[in-house]
């Protein structure tokens, strides 16, 4: 047996397993980092402890403009340099894998303490068949950020490249908050629905059955990606809307904001995935032409994205609810701190009070890089009855590609 795959196994036969989780997302504000510590594997059940998480240390390391920059030249466009994203590939696997080992330095844990890196990558470019409409090919998903690269420049295993499975068997490959949702908030007790705003925004439902065979997950809309783009594209030194003040000073324009919901993604059927390469700023000057808006005040097109992000986001709640009974919903991603957003949420879905991951006991912040680091926990040692619901687009699968670091 070669000493890879003995120490693979070794791993794998630990009581825990201290595992990085990464998260790097579409609003490219910087690389989240959960040092996680987890035991047990699966779901709780009569015959198993199930999933036990605890977060140790969280940072989100901020990226420099020039990872921004180049990140932006390729990020969802169709047409790119091939040459400048072959390039970014390997050195994204190694910048990250810099910036855990310069994590790991300040926390005081040794690289060699380390089990396994989890490591989503950074989207390029979400391709769903729908979107896409090409009959010769099915779903498609980009992530850059080589494992081989992370794992040598920090001497740790790394498991990388995790949505190719999901589409490989049946998936658009993604949302894949789903598998480490189901695994570590479902509960007995309550019907959750565990509501993520990204730039994206999507839903998992758990119920407390804890049948998988009832439980779906899937984007639902816009979160922050509209609003951050606009206000990177015009205030200068401004990558996003602080406290919501800029929207706050502004008025929503109703034809607008009607414009941009006119579009088929909010009526098809979840599971639905959908990324920026569709809301983009491309999106709202469509829109923006079609209602006579083109000419309205920078605040008052925040003020008319905050209210269509915040609409979306309920009209999908609203059209799941009448077959959930009664539920919680717990909030995570960086739209959290959206203050005019989730006010208008929690004002439309009225008595239904939002709450947020961390009275769950995993930061908000954190959430995703955490979940990572569980699926990647599932891929080392999950034997129980596997997770899937494949009639709404969860396949029963593990996922991550394995790479060791000589």
């Amino acid at each position: 047996m070669h000493s890879h795959i003995k120490k693979l196994y070794a791993i794998a036969c630990k009581p825990e397993r201290y595992i990085v989780g990464l998260m790097s997302g579409t609003s490219l504000d910087g690389l989240d980092v959960a040092l996680c510590k987890i035991s047990g594997e699966g779901l709780a059940t009569g015959s198993g402890d199930g999933t036990h998480v605890t977060l140790l240390k969280f940072k989100t390391v901020p990226y420099e403009t020039e990872y921004r920059t180049r990140i932006k030249a390729v990020f969802s466009k169709r047409d790119i340099d091939l040459q400048h994203l072959t390039l970014l590939n390997p050195w994204v696997g190694t910048l990250h894998g810099k910036m855990v080992l310069d994590c790991l330095s300040e926390w005081g844990y040794p690289a060699d303490t380390i089990d396994v890196i989890a490591s989503h990558g950074q989207t390029i470019y979400h391709c769903p068949k729908y979107l896409h409409s090409d009959p010769s090919f099915g779903n498609a998903t980009l992530q850059i950020g080589d494992g081989d690269h992370m794992a040598h420049q920090t001497n740790i295993i790394t498991l990388s490249d995790f949505r190719q499975k999901h589409i490989a068997a049946g998936g658009e490959g993604a949302p894949l908050a789903v598998y480490g949702d189901f695994l570590i908030f479902s509960s007995s007790k309550e019907n959750r629905i565990l509501l993520n705003i990204g730039g994206i925004a999507n839903l998992t439902y758990l119920p407390k059955t804890l049948h998988a065979s009832d439980v779906f997950s899937s984007d639902i809309g816009t979160g922050n990606t509209m609003m951050d783009a606009y206000i990177q594209q015009h205030f200068q030194g401004l990558s996003y809307d602080e406290n919501s003040q800029i929207a706050l000073s502004g008025t929503i324009n109703t034809a607008l904001l009607e414009a941009l919901k006119e579009h088929d993604f909010f009526e098809r059927p979840m599971p639905k995935t959908i990324g920026p390469e569709l809301f983009n700023l491309h999106y709202l000057a469509t829109a923006q032409a079609k209602s006579n808006a083109l000419g309205l005040a920078h605040a008052d097109v925040l003020a008319t994205l905050n209210r269509f992000s915040a609409d979306m986001i309920v009209h999908a709640i609203r059209t799941v609810e009448t077959k959930l009974g009664t539920y919680e919903i717990y909030a995570s991603g960086g739209g959290i701190y959206n203050s005019l957003l989730m006010k208008t949420i929690q004002a439309q879905l009225q008595t239904q009070t939002i709450k947020n991951t961390d009275i769950l006991g995993i930061n908000p912040d954190a959430k995703e890089a955490v979940l990572f680091a569980v699926i990647a926990n599932e891929c080392l040692v999950g034997q129980q009855q596997p997770f899937g619901n494949i009639e709404e687009g969860i396949p029963s699968i593990s996922m991550g590609k394995i790479s060791f670091y000589d």
